[in-house]
């Protein structure tokens, strides 16, 4: 396991890699961190099929309700024009927001990991410790299938 800054690495350095665990913040009104956003482009170029991916993300549920953790939704609208695994949805049960581009299909999870350090930093290790164990079991049996 290697842990890569955005900041300081190539998307490409991506290809490297069979798991990827991707997090990313939302900032003010919905929008990409800068990092992030230096990088956008360079996804859709990037060689991730086959990859599987387990996203997470950061935000303010009641500050920004409005737009709680919409980069992980962009970043999994984003990724999805590869042919990745998707994995670690989260459930929505919990939290407390308007709205959120990282809603799944039903609605009943989040496309990733939601964590909210502003409203909930006392509920962080334990859903980290328990997102860990989800996405090591649903990656193992998914080399299994």
């Amino acid at each position: 396991m290697e842990l890569n800054n955005l900041r300081d690495v190539p998307v490409a350095l991506m290809a490297d890699y069979d798991l990827l665990i991707l997090g990313i913040p939302t900032w003010d009104f919905g929008q990409l961190q800068e990092d992030w956003e230096d990088q956008w482009d360079a996804l859709d170029s990037a060689e991730l099929d086959g990859k599987t991916i387990a996203l997470y993300g950061m935000g303010d549920q009641l500050g920004y309700g409005e737009w709680f953790l919409d980069a992980m939704g962009m970043l999994k609208e984003k990724l999805s024009g590869h042919q990745v695994r998707f994995i670690g949805a989260w459930p929505v049960a919990g939290y407390e927001f308007d709205a959120s581009k990282a809603l799944s299909d039903d609605a009943s999870h989040f496309v990733g990991l939601a964590l909210d350090d502003d409203n909930q930093w006392k509920l962080t290790d334990e859903r980290l410790q328990s997102w860990c164990v989800q996405i090591l079991e649903e990656y193992a049996a998914s080399l299994g299938e």
